[in-house]
């Protein structure tokens, strides 16, 4: 079954990209990358050393209910490409695992279908998480911090 990882949407992202105000209502911070580990949300690539990006509160869910999690994400500060939809490992996903969890219809997690899975076997196992019927969607997230990474749909 082939997937799709997805970045975030290029319109929020420009929104805060000139200073508007993230989940939490407060302006991003502005912050310069030494270059180690500062991965971008909307083009899925690590930001280089000397490159400003933001720090910012950030909901991947479309409305407020209780398994709406919000946590830190890192954008590039100046306007960057969103990165294309496809069934391709994003660069930012280097570490060695992440914890890669289900979503259902209503935006709430299935039990049962997280797990800290070794970054190599991500897209084995959302193929999997994807053969049930009660998945809608899957995100990838710091199996260190939690932060979310990036979303992945069925292509």
């Amino acid at each position: 079954m082939p997937i799709h990882f997805k970045a975030l949407p290029t319109e929020p992202v420009r929104a805060l990209q000139r200073g508007g105000p993230d989940a939490y209502g407060y302006m991003p911070e502005l912050k310069v990358s030494d270059g180690d580990g500062v991965p971008c949300r909307h083009c899925l690539k690590n930001i280089a050393a000397g490159q400003g990006y933001l720090v910012l509160a950030y909901r991947p869910f479309p409305k407020l209910q209780p398994y709406a999690e919000t946590g830190p994400i890192f954008l590039h500060a100046e306007e960057c490409e969103r990165a294309t939809e496809d069934e391709a490992l994003p660069e930012i996903l280097e570490s060695p695992d992440y914890i890669v969890r289900g979503y259902d219809r209503g935006d709430r997690i299935v039990y049962g279908s997280g797990g800290v899975i070794p970054t190599g076997t991500i897209a084995e196992r959302t193929e999997t998480l994807f053969g049930r019927g009660d998945i809608a969607y899957v995100h990838v997230r710091s199996a260190r911090n939690n932060c979310y990474q990036c979303r992945i749909d069925r292509a």
